[in-house]
């Protein structure tokens, strides 16, 4: 398939069920509600290494959220529910409890409830206090400042990470602006996030290496300065190759995002330096999601 002179594989993106949540963060201002968010969702691009995969999803304006302020809208996921209540309850009693006029509440309704507020209200050492309102209950812990508003519980749903998308492209800089604009519309997708910086990771893996201690090594294959060396996946216009992860609520959701990201990069064009789109997956042994390129844009 070719559009726009872009070619895009005939692969697909292999993907793995993972648990995740959402919250809610409102502040004074719209710039207190970011750096609370920014701060718990920092250092959690991929589960290898962080423990989780988490980001902003958007900004909320005071009538969407809880109590009437500015906020911001988070996404954790994780491999599994015992690490996804550890990792939650740790990066909100670090992040969102220690930073000025903040509130943290619950971003989904349905799902398993998992504590969010239930235990940091211990902090209160004893002068915290309650409130059930339409059978939640939330938390008020004494601060330097006021006040912390915790809502006891958050949701813990089912969802789908490792949906992704290369693209190939005949420079750096080529790659990095195409990736910029396309994480700008994909970001725009609702119940999904890119983990990576600022949506993009340069370093793309595979699984296993030639040291025995490492699970995941360069993706070689993928390497422009490996072309004469290894089995290279590239001809030999493409110099840099850029990688968008994308987690998600559901299946749709991401066959959504890919979409939007494939038709950004394609209405750039490969007279702009972008050549073609492919997909990282296992050869369909690992993840039981599979995101075909060509399927999704036919849909």
């Amino acid at each position: 398939m070719i559009i726009n002179g872009v070619l895009i594989d005939h692969t697909f993106a292999e993907a793995f069920p993972m648990k995740a949540t959402r919250v809610i963060i409102t502040a004074q201002t719209e710039r207190w509600a970011y750096n609370a968010a920014k701060s718990m969702t920092g250092f959690a691009t991929s589960v290898i290494g962080c423990g989780c995969e988490a980001d902003i999803e958007r900004y909320l304006k005071p009538s969407e959220t809880p109590d009437g302020r500015p906020g911001v809208s988070a996404m954790l996921f994780t491999m599994g529910a015992k690490s996804l209540v550890k990792q939650l309850e740790t990066r909100a009693g670090q992040s969102v409890l220690t930073s000025p006029t903040s509130a943290l509440f619950s971003g989904i309704d349905g799902g398993i409830r998992i504590p969010l507020g239930k235990n940091l209200r211990y902090f209160g050492d004893g002068f915290q206090t309650s409130k059930l309102i339409n059978d939640n209950r939330y938390w008020r812990i004494p601060v330097m400042d006021g006040e912390f508003l915790v809502e006891e519980t958050t949701g813990q749903v089912n969802a789908i990470g490792g949906g992704n998308l290369l693209i190939l492209a005949e420079s750096e800089i080529d790659a990095l602006e195409a990736c910029e604009k396309a994480v700008l519309e994909m970001r725009k997708v609702p119940n999904v996030i890119l983990p990576f910086p600022v949506g993009v990771v340069r370093s793309g893996s595979k699984v296993g290496s030639k040291y025995p201690a490492l699970t995941a090594s360069t993706n070689d294959a993928f390497c422009p300065t490996l072309k004469g060396i290894t089995k290279s996946e590239l001809s030999p216009e493409i110099e840099s190759v850029m990688e968008i992860v994308i987690d998600g609520l559901t299946e749709a959701d991401i066959k959504k995002a890919m979409r939007v990201g494939i038709e950004t990069f394609c209405s750039i064009g490969a007279y702009n330096g972008v050549k073609r789109i492919s997909a990282g997956n296992y050869g369909g042994k690992l993840g039981p999601y599979h995101f075909h390129l060509q399927e999704i844009m036919n849909d």
